[in-house]
């Protein structure tokens, strides 16, 4: 009977942590401003300095690595080519490749 509960309880455990990734909606998504929404080119900046932004997000309320009002998919393909620019994408690894000797 044991076993049978710890099985629920992880599963549960994991369903509940799955769950809490899901993304939630835009809140700013109706926003009438007359800014434009972030874009494609503030989404490669802001992915860019996402390291500095998340530092600094940590000691203040008022900065976010992420731009809630944004155009959508475009600002989302910058973003993530942003984070492998700054991060360096697979060069790294491929680039510690050494040649085995047979």
């Amino acid at each position: 009977m044991k076993k049978k509960a710890m099985i629920i309880a992880v599963l549960l455990a994991a369903a509940i942590i799955t769950v809490s990734c899901a993304a939630g909606p835009n809140v700013m998504e109706q926003a009438t401003d007359l800014e434009k929404p972030a874009g494609f080119l503030l989404g490669i900046w802001h992915g860019f300095i996402s390291l500095f932004t998340f530092i600094i997000s940590l000691f203040s309320d008022k900065v976010n690595v992420y731009e809630v009002y944004n155009n959508g998919g475009w600002y989302n393909f910058g973003f993530i080519i942003g984070i492998s620019i700054f991060y360096g994408g697979g060069s790294k690894g491929a680039g510690s490749r050494r040649k085995k000797d047979f």
